[in-house]
This record gives C-alpha cells, structure tokens and sequence, in this order.
C-alpha cells in the first residue's frame, strides 16, 4: 500500500510502498476514505512541544520513527480477524485512535485516551496518512451512517476534544462561555456549545474572517483580541462579572493571560490547545478568586458516541475545506502550519 511517514523530524514525509497489515483475531483492516490533518500532526512532524522551558522530544513520550501519521481516520472495512463481532467487511467506520494499554486505572473505567502507557494510532503506532489503517481491535470502531464520511473523519479527534472541553464547561456553568480561537477545533466548540448548552457563546480570535464564522455557527459574540480593549469587552458581554467558563483552544501564553484576565470568580479555565510556552500566575488570585483550572484532552470512546449522534442529527457540521491527495500530505502540513486552513482539512488516499 502506499504511505506517507515521517521518517524523522523536520524533514519532508516520505511517500512510498509498505507491506498492507494483515488482520487476526480481533483486529480489522479499514481502507482509510478519510483522514484529518491535525495540529498533533504537526507536533510529531515538529518532533515535540514547546514546554516553556524547553523543548519536549515525542521520542521522549515513547514515539518511534518511522511512524505513518494521521490519528483522525474514517473508512471501510476490507478485512477481519476471526474474532471479530458485529462488524463485516463493507462496513464504513470511524476509527476511535486513542487506544490504550486496557490496564492502567484510566483504561479500567473507559478512558483510555488518559492512559499512562498510551498507543495511540498515528503517533504510537501506524495511522491513517496511507491507503489501509489496521485497527488493534474491533471495539475501537463506530458505524458511520448519514453523515459524510469526510465529515465524520474529524470526530475523533477535533470534534471529541471540542465535545469533552464543552462538557466540563458546562458542567461549571450554563452563564457564559468564552471560547479562544476560531480554528477547527474552536469552531467545533461554537457548533457543539450552541447544540448542548444554554450560555452565552463568546468566540475570540484575531481573524476577523474566523470570527464571522464563528457568529454563522452559533456563536452570540465575537470579539478580536488584536482590540485594545478586547478584555473588557469580554468582561462586558459577560455580564460585567466575567466569564464563567473560558475555554481556549490555543493555549498560548496571549490567550491564557486573557483568559484568566475575563475569568469571573468560582471561574473555570480549560486549556486545551498545544501551542506551548508558559505564563507568570498570580498564586495568591486562584484561592482568593475560587477558580479552577483544568486540561481536556480529546474524549472517550462513548463520547465519541455521543458526538457522532449530534452529527447524524443534523445538529453539528464538521467544516471541511480543504481534500488533499495522499501525495499532497506535505502541502498539507505547510498549509495548516500557516494558517491557510479554515475549518478541517483531510486527505483522501
């Protein structure tokens, strides 16, 4: 099959012939229709994480080269093992990749994606920048129905992540969210917030262009960061107090002083973006305001359930905008790298 790998960091994937997987016992082959292009993908094409003191090596979190990327993956079924259940071949699936070690206490209660010793597919293992993705077990599977399968292929990653950092929005407050950032994932978090909750949506960004998609999916309020007085805005639109939940979908060290800046008190802040570096915090304001601050970290397999329901309802829509060809993957990367990207891509082996 032909495959695109990263053969080592900050070089141009390699696009060549590997050996297709074959399938036994519980595994399945899936013929990948779709796969997302992710920020994680540029991470591990980067070759880790701006800690804010210094440079993180994917190698260091047990990422082995070469490894064929893509971890938001959605196809059909061309083969099993023979200990599949409830799955045939021609069945069309989203694959859940954060596959865990099924031992560690979060693994034990369902969330594998919170495992210690993580094996996730396209980072520590193969994914789905190739023709065919062999899939360790059939219960990492989804039927897909009535929804594009392009579409679809973003509810893996982007679309749970957005849907599990809204949950726990939520689950503080249904006042006021403020969303940082109107990229793939943050126009997710606009669609999902407006779907499941009641609060005010305020989304934040410095594209003017973003934004009004933003307020075309849901969102109450925009309001560009680049403003002088972007702050107290925010603050405004929340009431005068501030927000009661501000999630943020980049994680940079701008958008992290803002969003503690427009947090109310008893307020919650969700960081979910991986953009890296680190910020100065008043220790003394987290007691004395009450506030929680929290990570979000992609979802589990039943929330991932529940995502592909609100998507076969009708009630949220991945935006795709850009296809690629398995040969463009690394036109792919450039271009979500520089930001050329709105909504989701994915690329189409």
């Amino acid at each position: 099959m032909k495959a695109a790998r990263i053969i080592e960091p900050e070089k141009p994937l390699v696009i060549s012939d590997v050996d297709t997987p074959e399938p036994k016992d519980s595994e399945v082959l899936v013929k990948v229709k779709a796969v997302g292009v992710c920020h994680s993908d540029l991470h591990l094409w980067e070759g880790g994480y701006d800690t804010g003191d210094g440079f993180m090596k994917v190698t260091d979190r047990g990422v082995k080269f070469p490894v064929i990327p893509g971890h938001e993956i959605v196809g059909t079924i061309t083969e099993v093992g023979g200990s599949v259940q409830g799955f045939s071949v021609g069945d069309n699936v989203l694959v859940y990749p954060w596959i865990g070690c099924g031992n560690c206490p979060a693994c034990r209660v369902g969330n594998d994606n919170l495992c210690d010793a993580p094996r996730s597919l396209g980072v520590f293992q193969n994914g789905g920048y190739a023709e065919y993705v062999l899939v360790p077990h059939f219960k990492f599977l989804a039927k897909v129905s009535g929804i594009d399968l392009d579409a679809a292929a973003s509810l893996a990653c982007s679309g749970l992540t957005a849907y599990t950092a809204i949950k726990k929005a939520n689950a503080n407050s249904q006042h006021s969210i403020v969303i940082f950032g109107a990229g793939g994932l943050g126009l997710m978090g606009v669609q999902i917030a407006r779907a499941i909750t009641s609060a005010n949506i305020i989304c934040v960004d410095i594209d003017d262009a973003k934004l009004q998609t933003a307020k075309e999916l849901g969102a109450d309020s925009v309001v560009n960061s680049k403003d002088a007085d972007a702050t107290q805005k925010i603050i405004s639109l929340c009431g005068g107090k501030g927000a009661d939940s501000v999630i943020d979908f980049v994680n940079a060290p701008p958008t992290v002083k803002m969003g503690l800046a427009v947090l109310r008190k008893r307020g919650n802040l969700i960081l979910v973006g991986l953009f890296g570096g680190s910020i100065d915090l008043s220790l003394v304001t987290v007691p004395l305001k009450a506030i929680t601050i929290q990570g979000a970290y992609t979802g589990s397999y039943n929330d991932m359930l529940e995502l592909l329901g609100l998507a076969k309802r009708g009630v949220i829509n991945p935006i795709i905008s850009k296809r690629y060809s398995l040969s463009e993957a690394n036109a792919a990367l450039e271009d979500l790298k520089a930001r050329k990207i709105l909504g989701r891509a994915v690329i189409n082996p």
